[in-house]
């Protein structure tokens, strides 16, 4: 897959049939990791509809971590995202994985340049 899903599967779907597919999904995370209520609404409205509704808040690579969905409803979920939220995946790879960015003026009162402008 590569992107921002990690493909899973069960080695026993006969026994466990609900999670014969568990795909994780990794979404970035905005600037600064600042959400408004009405983003994280949208998002979990989504994963609600096409996911399991589990979710990691800011997994180690710091995305966004939307645990279990079947491989049907990767690419709605995709399109979902990047067309109606204009949102970018999260990385599963191992050269690039979550781009990163100083919280600016909301933690620290040095900052150079007013990241939260950019979101």
């Amino acid at each position: 897959y590569g992107g921002g899903v990690i493909g899973r599967y069960c080695d026993q779907p006969q026994m466990f049939p609900g999670v014969a597919h568990f795909h994780t999904m990794r979404v970035n995370q905005p600037a600064g990791k600042f959400y408004t209520t009405e983003y994280l609404k949208q998002l979990f409205d989504i994963w609600d509809m096409r996911g399991s509704g589990i979710t990691n808040m800011h997994g180690s690579t710091g995305d966004i971590i939307l645990l279990g969905t079947t491989t049907p409803q990767l690419e709605e979920i995709f399109f979902e995202l990047t067309h109606n939220m204009n949102q970018d995946l999260g990385g599963s790879g191992s050269n690039l994985r979550t781009p990163s960015d100083c919280v600016g003026q909301a933690r620290c009162e040095w900052a150079c340049y007013d990241t939260q402008a950019l979101c």
